[in-house]
């Protein structure tokens, strides 16, 4: 009897090899979202994980384990049992030279953090929001815990809706006298001073050349919204002061705009500045206030690489389709003549003259921005409420999120970039 028990648990173990679970990503997907859940959870467990690159939209291909299956059924996810036969020949379909596919393996769950403030302001943020629907993982930290150090002990950084040249978002002309806006820059001028910084703009020069340095040593950044012009303004500003009275005290350097550094920043190049603070923006790098685009007619492309050696990029654009509604934010595009040129723009609307997805390496690791604030809600103003992902299983916009937070999932060593 003991070996007929052994016999049995061998031949389920055998058929369980014999197979493989087929998680599609193309328009037959229930729950593209969730699915990237899935795929996180099956790689917490340590199973390894093939992203089938271009293959129906950038499908998942998984050992069949019944617990998997499972997890595919209680979160609604479409996928298909196939025989090791079928998973053989789609691995040999796609290593074709003549198709652009290919299969990069996800074999770690990288740790994820999101960078931002522990009290409550009155707008959401797409990243949290798709990490909590498709039930993944994150922490929270802030400028306490990457003062001391601890930023260290993740792969993948997100930075919420956030503005690093210490001017509050430019909400100066229309929310100084509320009561969230007052709490916020007391908190903030607390916090600075508690570190040692006179001004909060030196507390988040600080937060911003720290995190440039993790980027540097292998770490893996993505940034929406504000978050992204105002980490490069913030970072070519060290050395002088762009703040006005009302934000740290005393006026700003005169000559502040002669003295910005391009060569300090990530992604932009050869912009103004903002100087008033009584408009809603930071500088001439986001074309909102000057965009004429229709929102019927709102859409970006994206690029279309080769899957076989340029597999970040490609990895980072999987998808069920490759035209993306528009969305706005305070930050919604950058004017691409003030993206530099080693720059890659993943993401654009050509007729507008609009970078919305770019991407670049630095040092060991690499970082993403995306403009605009919420893929699925065009206009998202201070106060609305958060968007429900329940209706919006299949969204491409938020698919581009989740791509980035895979990603640090494939060895770098491994990857053709």
């Amino acid at each position: 009897m003991k070996y007929i028990i052994i016999l049995a648990i061998l031949l389920s173990h055998l058929f369980s090899y014999s197979s493989s679970i087929l998680i599609p990503m193309g328009d037959n997907q229930k729950n593209h979202l969730k699915a990237y859940g899935v795929a996180y959870w099956v790689l917490q467990n340590g199973i390894e994980v093939q992203w089938l690159l271009n293959y129906q939209g950038g499908s998942f291909l998984i050992q069949n384990l019944k617990d998997i299956e499972n997890e595919c059924v209680i979160r609604g996810v479409t996928y298909e049992i196939i025989a090791d036969v079928k998973a053989t020949g789609i691995l040999n379909e796609i290593s074709a030279d003549e198709v652009n596919m290919d299969a990069v393996k996800l074999e770690k769950a990288p740790k994820i953090a999101v960078y931002s403030p522990k009290s409550k302001l009155p707008w959401d943020d797409a990243v949290t929001l798709v990490l909590t629907y498709a039930e993944i993982p994150y922490d929270i930290i802030y400028d306490p815990e990457i003062i001391e150090g601890k930023l260290a002990d993740y792969d993948w950084l997100h930075l919420h809706h956030e503005d690093f040249t210490g001017q509050y978002g430019k909400f100066y002309s229309q929310f100084r006298n509320v009561a969230w806006y007052i709490e916020d820059q007391r908190a903030s001028e607390a916090m600075a001073k508690q570190y040692g910084f006179e001004k909060v703009s030196q507390l988040k020069l600080f937060i911003v050349k720290t995190i440039r340095d993790y980027v540097f040593n292998g770490g893996f950044l993505f940034a929406m919204c504000s978050a992204t012009d105002t980490y490069d303004i913030a970072l070519s500003a060290d050395g002088t002061d762009i703040c006005d009275y009302m934000f740290d005290g005393d006026s700003p350097d005169p000559d502040c705009q002669n003295k910005i550094d391009f060569d300090k920043t990530f992604a932009f190049k050869d912009f103004t500045l903002s100087k008033s603070p009584l408009e809603y923006e930071y500088s001439n790098i986001d074309v909102s206030l000057n965009r004429n685009v229709n929102k019927d007619d709102d859409y970006f492309t994206l690029f279309e690489f080769s899957a076989k050696w340029d597999q970040v990029p490609t990895m980072l654009c999987q998808n069920h389709t490759n035209m993306i509604k528009g969305f706005m934010g305070q930050t919604t595009a950058y004017n691409e003549k003030f993206v530099k040129s080693k720059v890659l723009v993943m993401g654009e609307n050509k007729g507008a003259g609009e970078a919305r997805y770019i991407h670049s390496v630095y040092g060991k690791g690499t970082w993403t921005f995306y403009g605009g604030h919420d893929p699925e809600d065009y206009q998202h103003f201070v106060y609305d409420p958060p968007t429900d992902l329940n209706l919006f299983p299949n969204s491409p916009g938020y698919r581009l999120i989740l791509n980035n937070v895979l990603f640090p999932a494939a060895k770098k060593k491994k990857l053709k970039t």
